[in-house]
């Protein structure tokens, strides 16, 4: 990979690797744009199999997370940090804290908070060595695990399509597909049901299907079967690239709209989806909620005020499905635009100078 010519075409800043001996740190701060204010992104522990692996998705993570904030209309850039380990084993006070040390060296040009594979209590260890974090514990004053209002983001936003697609927002009688039901696809159910919708789950943790069973009915199948559930949404809250060339063809949805990050393998897919009829519900809009949770930390967290910057995700989202339709795009493309718009224009307020 020819890193250069890679952030050439990406439009990235600045990607800074990281090596901490004593705790075994491995990792990769990207930085994709900061028109509007720090880059922030999730910090994402997995177990990568190649470290070119592991740059692509700091690169691909950290360029949505530009977008989600730009549309959310957050004053933050896009950034991301991913740390190759395993999470189940690899994790350790010392290694975090060192992720913190080079996080401070930055001086606020990147700021954490949790992703795949963390949580609230790693960015507690984090806040130990730099202010530059968010999505810490309720208990030291922060707003805790942005699962439930990511959660409730997805639900504005399929509400938003049922509108644009019915008229009505009632999800009572809709039937999802719901597939990863780990912390926020768990969450998603659990109001899906409370609105009357009929759910179909998969996972491919066997645990995370037994607990969900455990206290909702729901309809289980394969990993693998999910992709050929005849649904009304079909709801992605697992990892990304899942609709692909694989998949595609597969889904037999009118709507695909979920809470995982880059659920496009390839924009193409997208114009395949609009090709095919589905409405898609851009992942980067519809899953802003936990970006919105935690970065109302910085002005001093007040839930209310969380929630109803979350709640405006579905006229947001109306908003791009009308776009959408009125200009003959993808959805996707809609929401690029919205999103480079605001990036733009504030780029161009911010090129008058100011004396300080």
């Amino acid at each position: 990979m020819d890193i250069f010519e890679k952030l050439k075409a990406t439009h990235h800043e600045q990607v800074m690797f990281l090596r901490e001996q004593v705790s075994g740190l491995r990792g990769i701060v990207a930085i994709h744009d900061t028109t509007l204010g720090p880059a922030i992104g999730g910090v994402r522990m997995w177990d990568y199999q190649t470290e070119e692996e592991a740059v692509e998705d700091a690169l691909k993570l950290s360029r949505a997370m530009t977008y989600k904030a730009a549309g959310a209309g957050l004053n933050f850039g896009g950034g991301q940090t991913v740390i190759i380990g395993d999470p189940r084993k690899d994790k350790s006070e010392a290694l975090f804290r060192a992720l913190g040390r080079f996080i401070d060296s930055l001086g606020g040009r990147y700021i954490a908070a949790e992703g795949v594979g963390t949580t609230y209590e790693d960015m507690d260890y984090i806040r130990m060595e730099t202010r530059y974090v968010v999505g810490i514990p309720s208990s030291r004053g922060g707003s805790g695990d942005p699962s439930p209002m990511c959660a409730y983001g997805v639900i504005r936003g399929l509400e938003a399509c049922q509108v644009f697609r019915t008229g009505s927002d009632n999800l009572a009688g809709l039937k999802v597909a719901v597939q990863g039901v780990g912390k926020v696809g768990s969450i998603i159910v659990k109001l899906l049901l409370e609105r009357g919708a009929n759910v179909t789950i998969a996972d491919v943790d066997r645990d995370a299907i037994e607990r969900v069973c455990k206290s909702h009915d729901v309809t289980v199948v394969s990993p693998d079967e999910v992709f050929d559930v005849e649904c009304d949404v079909f709801c992605p809250c697992a990892l990304g690239g899942i609709i692909n060339d694989t998949t595609v063809s597969r889904l037999r949805c009118r709507v695909v709209a979920g809470a995982a990050n880059n659920q496009l393998e390839e924009p193409r897919h997208g114009d395949q989806l609009h090709e095919r009829g589905i409405l898609y519900a851009p992942d980067y809009i519809i899953n802003a909620g936990g970006l919105i949770n935690v970065t109302d930390e910085i002005y001093g967290y007040d839930e209310k005020r969380a929630l109803r910057k979350t709640a405006a995700i579905r006229d947001v989202l109306y908003r791009i499905l009308v776009s959408s339709k009125e200009e003959r795009i993808p959805t996707y493309k809609a929401a690029d635009q919205l999103a480079r718009q605001r990036i733009e224009k504030v780029g161009r307020v911010r090129r008058s100078y100011v004396s300080s």
